[in-house]
């Protein structure tokens, strides 16, 4: 039986299992689980994250604009946009009636709901806020109504800036208007990635 210079017997059981190393089987499964755990931080990352439908929205509003803006520059007509804090409608201005009247036959023009009820839209003008309806019902359809945000066929638009958040989550997105007609979208106050 081979000894070690201090006396100790180097043949026993104890000492050769603990000179083995892990098998490939145990560093599999101990990958697997990590691999696990992570994917699941991701996954709850992205949940406590940015709001996909807050995003959708404020990208929605600008195409949209956008689009306006180009057309109120190619047909010289005046565009309004009214807003709610569920949803927003667009106006073109008719110069014979004089008054604020909704675009008819065109769908991506009429009144839109956010998708959801814990969505909310809130706007500031001049650097005040304005203090929305909740919908459309709650404002006299008798009266000329009055859009807040305006798209001019001089290529000006009135300066604003539209917040669409979430009450569950901190975070918001911005649309920010310029009088030059320039569009930006910020994100504020979600985690960062």
């Amino acid at each position: 039986m081979p000894t070690s210079g201090t006396g100790i017997s180097t043949d026993s059981p104890l000492l050769r299992a603990a000179q083995h190393g892990f098998s490939l089987l145990e560093l599999l499964v101990v990958v697997t689980i990590i691999g696990i755990l992570v994917g699941a931080v991701v996954l709850s990352v992205k949940v406590a994250g940015n709001d996909p439908q807050a995003e959708q929205e404020v990208r929605r509003l600008r195409g949209l604009i956008d689009l306006l803006h180009e057309d109120a520059l190619m047909q010289s007509r005046d565009y309004g946009l009214m807003l709610t804090t569920g949803g927003y409608r667009f106006y073109a201005y008719d110069y014979k009636q004089l008054k604020w009247l909704q675009v008819a036959g065109d769908r991506l023009l009429d009144e839109h709901a956010l998708p959801s009820k814990q969505l909310e839209l809130a706007l500031e003008l001049d650097g005040k806020d304005v203090r929305l309806e909740k919908a459309f019902a709650t404002i006299d359809r008798e009266k000329d109504p009055a859009p807040q945000v305006m798209i001019l066929s001089s290529g000006e638009l009135t300066p604003f800036k539209l917040d669409v958040s979430r009450s569950s989550l901190p975070g918001r997105y911005s649309l920010t208007g310029e009088l030059n007609g320039k569009l930006a979208v910020a994100e504020n106050g979600y985690a960062s990635r």
